[in-house]
């Protein structure tokens, strides 16, 4: 009996350590990358990364003032996630 003990908590060592590697796949990092077609791709925000040409990036950077209170003005009917 005492084996399977030791068999049991191996096992829920090995779990517990793949638990831990999913939940920093999810928790990575944002991060920046050129595409094959030249584009900027921010990876780590969605499933998919959000990709936009530099004069698309350009654009919506240029609206940040506006993003910012459009948010405020609208928080109440906003979700956030998490």
């Amino acid at each position: 009996m005492s084996e399977s003990n030791e068999d049991l908590k191996r096992r829920v060592a090995e779990l517990e350590g793949q638990l831990e590697s999913e939940k920093a796949k999810q928790k990575k990092a944002t991060y920046l990358k050129v595409s094959q077609k030249g584009a900027v791709s921010l990876y780590g925000i969605r499933r998919f990364p959000v990709t936009f040409y530099q004069e698309e990036w350009d654009r919506i950077l240029g609206m940040a003032d506006d993003v910012r209170r459009f948010i405020a003005e609208h928080e109440a009917e906003l979700t956030r996630k998490g």
